[in-house]
């Protein structure tokens, strides 16, 4: 059984993908997952991992945070802590939790926990229209960004460079959890 935000998960990438004319073969060249894997996300049969979200947002010419708000059909500009969308990847464990309100706003805050041991990959086409920075509020970060490693401590913020693949690391024995705020490019 699909639970809701997955099936809003669902029909969000299904309406994204057909307002902007995209068969599911396009949008398979666009992000490199597969027409099968879209597929199977469309109907709601696969809670997608945060890397393959991603892909599917940059290619869709949005941000995680937009799809994910509007998977949760949320305009409000006002947004309680208790309130907040909170998505966790099935995959790592990675825990992801839209600040800001009405995401796709010039600004989002994403507050993210990132379990002790887990690294999430993430393709540089997630960033590409995308300025960003990481601060770190608790734990440790190792932040691989292209060729580039950075270890982050509490307190310690990153501004990113030029899109690049990059992959999150908690090389920590505890959770860590950073921000990560982020601004649309002009286009």
């Amino acid at each position: 059984m699909t639970d809701p935000l997955t099936a809003r998960l669902a029909a969000t990438v299904h309406a994204a993908r057909t307002s902007r004319g995209l068969s599911a073969v396009a949008l398979a060249e666009q992000s490199g997952v597969s027409r099968a894997m879209i597929g199977k996300i469309e109907r709601g049969d696969v809670q997608p991992t945060a890397a393959l979200l991603a892909r599917l947002s940059a290619a869709l010419g949005m941000t995680l945070s937009e799809l994910i708000a509007r998977a949760e059909g949320d305009e409000r500009r006002l947004v309680r802590a208790a309130e907040q969308p909170v998505w966790v990847d099935p995959e790592t464990g990675y825990r992801r939790r839209a600040v800001s309100p009405a995401a796709g706003r010039p600004l989002e805050l994403v507050e993210v926990e990132l379990p002790p041991g887990a690294e999430v990959p993430l393709a540089a086409g997630t960033y590409t229209f995308l300025h960003q920075q990481i601060w770190v509020l608790d734990g440790q970060l190792r932040f691989h960004e292209g060729t580039e490693v950075h270890e982050l401590a509490a307190g310690d913020c990153l501004q990113l460079g030029p899109a690049a693949d990059c992959v999150f690391v908690n090389p920590g024995p505890l959770p860590c959890r950073y921000l990560v705020a982020l601004v649309k490019r002009a286009t």
